[in-house]
């Protein structure tokens, strides 16, 4: 267990969360991987199945391709933070609901107090407006880095998106690119 896992168990003890009803379908609960002065927090939706069966957070298909976006933009994956807006899988893969989301909004919260990152990248529409707390144009917003509550946030594509439709691989590119030039 991380040493970020081992704080939240000291709030509301996350291993064994039942804030909401995504508790009872669950394997793991999949809190997050990464060094704890992480520079950069990846934020995403929700755990898949094979997250949900390892619990860790981006090990699956996704994983491999979040991966290879980050190499492209010249990030190493063990420096960087990664977790997403709700820490148990929901059922078929659907997106969190709301009430889920604020169910686990208490453990990212936290997870950002403690890592104190000083960019957070933002995977794709979910876990953008869950994060920014308003509705988000990914068309627009993607790749332009802004300031939020005293971070610099940069919105892209879910890492996934690309098994869908392969011409946004391109701008996930570019877009991990600009998380490259604001670390130097």
């Amino acid at each position: 267990m991380d040493r970020i896992t081992k704080i939240l168990c000291g709030i509301d003890d996350v291993l064994a969360c039942p804030r909401c009803t995504l508790a009872l379908s669950r394997t793991n609960v999949v809190v997050g991987d990464g060094p704890a002065d992480a520079k950069v927090m990846l934020i995403g939706e929700a755990p898949g199945r094979n997250e949900d069966r390892q619990g860790k957070p981006f090990v699956g298909s996704a994983g491999k391709i979040l991966n290879s976006f980050l190499e492209k933009g010249n990030v190493d994956r063990s420096t960087v933070y990664i977790t997403n807006v709700v820490k148990c899988r929901p059922p078929g893969n659907r997106v969190p609901k709301r009430e889920e989301i604020e169910a686990c909004s208490v453990y990212l919260r936290k997870q950002l107090e403690i890592i104190a990152p000083e960019i957070i990248v933002l995977l794709g529409k979910t876990a953008a407006e869950s994060y920014l707390g308003r509705k988000v144009s990914m068309a627009t917003e993607h790749g332009k880095p802004f300031e939020h509550e005293g971070r610099t946030v940069i919105i892209t594509y879910h890492p996934a998106s690309v098994i869908y439709n392969r011409k946004l691989q391109g701008a996930i590119e570019d877009d991990f690119k600009n998380v490259s030039e604001i670390l130097r």
